[in-house]
């Protein structure tokens, strides 16, 4: 199958195909609902009925051109062009997924970003085998180790409680959609009092229509957030830190593995979970797919292209097979 990697994104020119195009195109597979993959306004577009519901709080159909947007459910297909497309989780946050191209003889599997470990909300990923995988390598090198989600949530909730028993306020720093909800998931759960930033409960909503409990949270207000556990988007750092309280704050993602993340994001408390693979997942992923090519995407593209070379996998980086020096959808996705 002809797979252009280009700056705008992922283009199977066979069937005439984009996969999380960074713009508008005649046709488009959304792999999930960070807007840096749901993004433009397409003339046919398909995704899961999460995705397509994150896509369109972003994206209305009255603003644009009132393309075609079709909700596909794991485990459905669609035909497109003579290819039969499947889809199948990915596991990275609520909705996300993978999708089968089967054209001809050939199987293409593209996976937008993924995680193995089961998600702390949403659909753990399936394993697809297939002849050529299209594979995000966010943290593809061995630096990288993360908890499952069983252990972040103890990790979450007990740093909420030590921090309550104090009398100080803990802080998570969680994006707006994905890691924010997760969080704040964990909390109810534990039955610890938390206020959700705006930004964050806004798609509260959609993670309860898909079957979780999110009991006794508020929402955010500033001056009362005494005896609660926060959720906030990164950007109120600032404003939390001039306010004057006693703060703790949580560093939950993939990048605090890393030697500097305590300095980087102003942490006490480093919580290495992520909605993307580490590096062992990715691997597996890759060896169990059976792929005789792999096309790596996003992040560490080079340096786990090599790797897998050494361990026999005929492995390429996007970015040598396009040209352009950066990443589709910002430079590694939201993580």
């Amino acid at each position: 199958m002809d797979i252009r990697f280009q700056s705008n994104g992922i283009y199977a020119a066979d069937i005439d195909l984009w996969l999380d195009p960074a713009e508008g195109a005649e046709a488009a597979w959304l792999s999930h609902g960070h807007s840096d993959h749901a993004r433009g306004y397409h003339g046919r577009a398909w995704a899961t009925p999460q995705t397509m519901d994150f896509y369109d709080a972003r994206w209305p159909a009255e603003n644009g051109t009132g393309g075609s947007r079709q909700r596909v459910e794991p485990g459905e297909r669609f035909e497109w062009r003579g290819a039969r497309c499947t889809v199948f989780p990915a596991g990275h946050i609520l909705g996300a997924a993978q999708l089968l191209i089967e054209s001809g003889e050939e199987r293409v599997v593209y996976t937008g970003d993924i995680k193995l470990r089961a998600p702390l909300c949403g659909l753990a990923t399936e394993i697809v085998p297939c002849d050529r995988l299209i594979i995000e390598c966010t943290f593809g090198l061995p630096i990288y180790h993360f908890l499952d989600r069983e252990e972040a949530a103890r990790h979450i909730a007990a740093f909420a409680r030590e921090c309550l028993d104090d009398g100080v306020t803990p802080v998570f720093y969680g994006y707006a959609l994905g890691r924010g909800q997760e969080i704040a998931h964990v909390l109810c759960q534990a039955g610890i009092p938390v206020a959700v930033h705006g930004a964050v409960a806004r798609f509260i909503p959609n993670y309860e229509r898909a079957g979780y409990a999110f009991d006794g949270w508020r929402p955010y207000q500033p001056k009362a957030t005494r005896g609660m556990a926060l959720v906030v988007t990164p950007g109120l750092r600032n404003t939390l830190e001039a306010g004057g309280g006693a703060l703790r704050v949580a560093y939950v993602s993939g990048w605090a593995g890393l030697a500097n993340a305590r300095a980087r994001a102003g942490a006490e408390e480093l919580i290495p979970y992520s909605d993307h693979g580490d590096f062992s997942e990715l691997v597996e992923i890759i060896e169990r797919s059976q792929a005789k090519r792999v096309d790596l995407v996003h992040g560490y593209t080079d340096a786990f292209a090599r790797i897998l070379r050494q361990r026999g996998i005929e492995a390429y980086s996007s970015k040598a097979l396009s040209g352009v020096e950066q990443d589709f959808g910002g430079g590694g996705g939201v993580e």
